[in-house]
Formats: structure tokens, C-alpha cells, sequence
């Protein structure tokens, strides 16, 4: 039950963040992110605290260290200094302690099948602060995401909404990582928002599928993994590209269709 309740939310979030994350062209962050917080993760296990309160310090500090080098800066430079550094932390804060091994394999891979009830409430705060954020930012978020130029024009700053953003993706990454791993939370925010990107110009319907596709994604997973004993990760990262895969097989195959059709009215016109 903790595990498809945790997955689930994480799902959810992941799914709606990520919408965001491809319309504004953000995967590197949402790449960068996820992978740089383990080392809070690192140093929480080294001092003693929280796993979760590592995660989400290191995740909010590294995206505030994002949006305010990125202001003057290149942002895939920036964003890319940022996860050298958290990294180069994490490989310290690893090099102090022995014991960590196995938790390093879980915060990279995930460990949904594992989830403890003591993380389901903190699981489901974070969540719902992340989608919180993205109602109360949702229009102007929206318009500097497809019409950047028109959000500046209506008194919206990019900046700020950039920022802004960057910490609902920390907050997301801060949900999730303990339960999908980094690496599969890039996968999870990526993949089903790409895949519903593909099937419709639609916003609203784009970010309700991307998170229903996620939900699918994360619940085929446990599925096939409790039947194979294969990891969960392979199971996350495979069907999310099939899907997307699928979805752009689909689009070509639409587009060409219509092609067709507007060719032989053409043709019966002249």
C-alpha cells in the first residue's frame, strides 16, 4: 500500500512539474536538479538528520543558485556549474562516511518497492505545496512559457517566474527522489509530458494527460517489476520511451494522413 500511494503522488507531481519543465525547455535543469540533491542526501545521512531535509535544502539552494547566475549568465552553463558542484559536495560527503552505499543505490535508482510509512506524510506535504504552487503561478506561467515576449508585455517579470519555477521543481525533486530515484525522476518528468505534448496543443489537456500517462507509467512498473523482480527503474525509463515513441509514430502518421486528404481535394478541385 505505500508503495502505490507514494508512487502515485509522485506521479502525479512529476507529471504536472514536467508539462512545465518541456514547455519552457528545462530538461537540463530538471535533469540537473534531481541528480545534485543526493548529496544533501549525503551530507543529512554524514550529520545525522533527515534524508529529506538534506534533499530539499540542496534542492532549493541549487535551484536559487540557477535563476540567480542564469540572470546574467548562459543558463545551461550556469545550470551546469551548479550540478558540478553539488556533485563535487556529494563525492566529499560520500568519501566521509562508509556506510552509505545502499542508500546511494536507492536515491539514484529508487526504491519504491521500500517505502517506509513514516514517508508517506512528508511525501504527500511536499506534493501538495508543489501543486499548490503550480495553480496559484498557473496563468502567468503559462504565458511566459509559450509567449514569453507577451508575459513581459503584461507586467509578468521573467525572472521571477523563472525562479519561482525553479523552486517548484525543487520542491518536486525533493518529493520524489527518495521514492523513483534521480535518475528515474528525470525520466518520469520528461517522458509522459513530451508524450502528451505530441497528442495535443491543448495546455489543460496536455498537463492532465501528462500526469495520467505518468500515473499509468509508475503503476505498469510496479507491476512488471513485482512479476520479473526486475528493477522499477528499468520498467519507468523503457515504457516512457515506448510511449513517447508511440505517440510520435501517431502524430507522423496523422499529419501525413491529413496531408493526403488536403492533396486529393486538390487534385479534385483542379
Amino acid at each position: 500500500m505505500n508503495t502505490w500511494i507514494a508512487a502515485s503522488m509522485v506521479a502525479v507531481v512529476a507529471g504536472v512539474i514536467g508539462f512545465f519543465v518541456v514547455m519552457r525547455g528545462s530538461a537540463f535543469v530538471a535533469h540537473a536538479l534531481p541528480q545534485g540533491a543526493f548529496a544533501g542526501a549525503a551530507g543529512a545521512a554524514l550529520l545525522g538528520a533527515s534524508t529529506i531535509l538534506g534533499l530539499g535544502v540542496f534542492s532549493v539552494a541549487g535551484a536559487l543558485l540557477i535563476g540567480l547566475l542564469g540572470k546574467k549568465g548562459r543558463h545551461d552553463v550556469v545550470t551546469a556549474l551548479a550540478l558540478v558542484l553539488m556533485l563535487g559536495l556529494g563525492a566529499l560527503f560520500l568519501s566521509m562516511s562508509v556506510e552509505y552505499a545502499p542508500e546511494i543505490f536507492s536515491l539514484l535508482f529508487g526504491e519504491v518497492i521500500g517505502v517506509a510509512s513514516n514517508e508517506i506524510l512528508p511525501t504527500a506535504a511536499l506534493g501538495i505545496c508543489c501543486l499548490l504552487a503550480i495553480a496559484f503561478l498557473y496563468r502567468p506561467l503559462l504565458l511566459t512559457s509559450l509567449l514569453p515576449d507577451v508575459g513581459e508585455a503584461r507586467g509578468i517579470r521573467p525572472y521571477r517566474m523563472e525562479m519561482c519555477f525553479l523552486v517548484a521543481v525543487a520542491l518536486a525533486t525533493t518529493m520524489t527522489v527518495p521514492v523513483v530515484g534521480a535518475f528515474l525522476m528525470f525520466s518520469l518528468m520528461i517522458a509522459p509530458a513530451g508524450t502528451a505534448r505530441t497528442l495535443t496543443s491543448s495546455p489543460h489537456v496536455a498537463m492532465g494527460l501528462s500526469a495520467a500517462i505518468a500515473l499509468f507509467t509508475v503503476w505498469l512498473a510496479i507491476v512488471m517489476s513485482y512479476e520479473t523482480n526486475w528493477p522499477i527503474g528499468f520498467f519507468v525509463g523503457a515504457l516512457g520511451v515506448a510511449f513517447y515513441g508511440v505517440a510520435r509514430a501517431f502524430d507522423t502518421w496523422q499529419h501525413r494522413r491529413i496531408a493526403e486528404s488536403l492533396g486529393r481535394k486538390v487534385v479534385a478541385q483542379s
